[in-house]
Order: structure tokens, then C-alpha cells, then sequence
């Protein structure tokens, strides 16, 4: 029996999340659905979707600054729908990662039709850590870019990736030592900081713009990558979002 594919709703209007659910539900996904609407992208992470359908006007976050923090953390897909139709929106959420942009009212059919295409275009690519130049393959430690390869040593990718998916944010000693050697109880810091001088030799050597930074006394970060702001623009309502159109 083929396992169902896991669908995350991130929608703060109960009457439109549960019509969502439903939906999803009949056309034999697993859904999973967001209710507390703090620290999202933690409960994004822990939930690890195959796909998101993701409102943008959400409490506490927005979701544009969601979409940007989830490309740089996961692989997976992010439909957004939304009753927010202005152009600037739509291509704000693509810039920011989005694979897809939907408007509400909508009709059943085009939002399962999408769902579907997105979850085709990303059979193979769950293990794949993107950024706007370059891909990371998370099993073989394999680096693309600008149409070369390279396959880093273990701990340099495990290194590389940690880093990553902590975008931008520091990554402490102990966290690497977690990520390297599976312990924080005993960490070799002179073996951490020759994998951390290779690792910025290769991705000097392959052209990557972006840069390990060592930040005193606390780990390091990567820094470098585009400057996409998190601020979005001006709230709409989003409400409205099922009429008769619909089914």
C-alpha cells in the first residue's frame, strides 16, 4: 500500500481550515493542521510535510516571512492561498520561495490540481537543501553549482548543513558537535575548526558567495545570503475565502 502524502494546513480561519482538512481528507491525503500560531516554523520542522498550503495573513507571523524561513530550512513544497490578489503579493511569496500562488474564492478542482503537480515536480527532492545558487543533497553531501558538482567529505557536509538550516542564525559549538560526532559531552574543537577551514576553502574554491562567519565565543554562521526583508507589505483581509464557486 502506497503511503499517503502529508499535507500541512497553515490557515488561522477555523471555518476555511476545516473546509481544507476536509477537502484534502476525500482526495486521500493525511492532512495535518496548524491551530497555535506561535513558533510555526518550529512546529513546521517537527511536522516535516510533503507540502504546505499556507495563508499570509496569520497572528504573530506573517506569511511571507514563514514561506522565507522554511525555503531556507526544507525541501518541500509551499502553496500559498490567500484572498490577497494584488501582483506586488504574488510576486513578493514567489521571490520568497513559494512555489505556488492561489486566490481566494477558488475552485476545488485547480487546487487539487496543483497540489498534485507540485507533489510530482518534488518526488526526489526531499533530501535537497536549495538556495538561489546553489543545491545541497543531504544523503550524499553532494554540492551543485553553477552546473558542477562536488561531493564533500562527510563532516564537512554535515557542517555545511547544519549551517544551512540554521539560516543565518549562529550554530553553536555544541550544536556542530551534536551534528558531527552525535554528543555535545566531549567536542574536538581543534578537529572542528580544521572541517570548518576546509569547508570555506571549497566553497571559496566552487564560487559560492556565501561565507562562514565565526562569531566569538558563541559558533559560527553563514552569512551572505540575499537580503530578502521579512516585513511584508500592507494586511488585507483574507477572509472570504469559500463561496459557492467552490465545489
Amino acid at each position: 500500500m502506497t503511503d499517503l502524502k502529508r499535507i500541512l494546513v497553515i490557515e488561522d480561519e477555523e471555518l476555511i481550515r476545516e473546509e481544507l482538512v476536509i477537502m484534502l481528507e476525500k482526495a486521500e491525503y493525511q492532512v495535518e493542521k496548524i491551530t497555535d500560531f506561535h513558533h510555526v516554523t518550529e512546529q513546521i520542522i517537527n511536522l516535516s510535510p510533503d507540502l504546505i498550503v499556507l495563508d499570509l495573513n496569520l497572528p504573530n507571523e506573517s506569511g511571507f516571512q514563514i514561506c522565507r524561513r522554511m525555503k531556507n530550512k526544507s525541501s518541500f513544497p509551499i502553496l500559498v492561498l490567500t484572498s490577497r490578489d494584488q501582483l506586488k503579493d504574488e510576486i513578493q511569496a514567489l521571490k520568497l520561495g513559494a512555489d505556488e500562488y492561489l486566490t481566494k474564492p477558488f475552485r476545488k478542482e485547480r487546487l487539487l490540481a496543483r497540489i498534485k503537480n507540485l507533489l510530482r515536480r518534488y518526488e526526489g527532492r526531499a533530501n535537497l537543501l536549495e538556495r538561489n545558487n546553489f543545491l545541497l543533497d543531504r544523503n550524499t553531501y553532494t554540492l551543485y553549482i553553477d552546473g558542477n558538482s562536488v561531493v564533500l567529505p562527510q563532516n564537512q557536509g554535515k557542517l555545511l548543513e547544519a549551517l544551512l538550516i540554521a539560516d543565518s542564525t549562529i550554530v553553536t559549538k555544541e550544536e556542530l558537535g551534536m551534528a558531527l560526532w552525535g554528543t555535545t559531552e566531549f567536542i574536538d574543537e581543534n578537529a572542528l575548526q580544521v572541517n570548518m577551514t576546509r569547508l570555506r576553502k571549497v566553497m571559496k574554491e566552487v564560487g559560492m558567495v556565501q561565507q562562514i562567519e565565526t562569531v566569538r565565543g558563541m559558533g559560527y554562521r553563514l552569512i551572505g545570503e540575499d537580503g530578502n526583508s521579512d516585513q511584508d507589505n500592507s494586511e488585507k483581509d483574507d477572509s472570504g475565502a469559500f463561496d459557492e464557486t467552490i465545489f
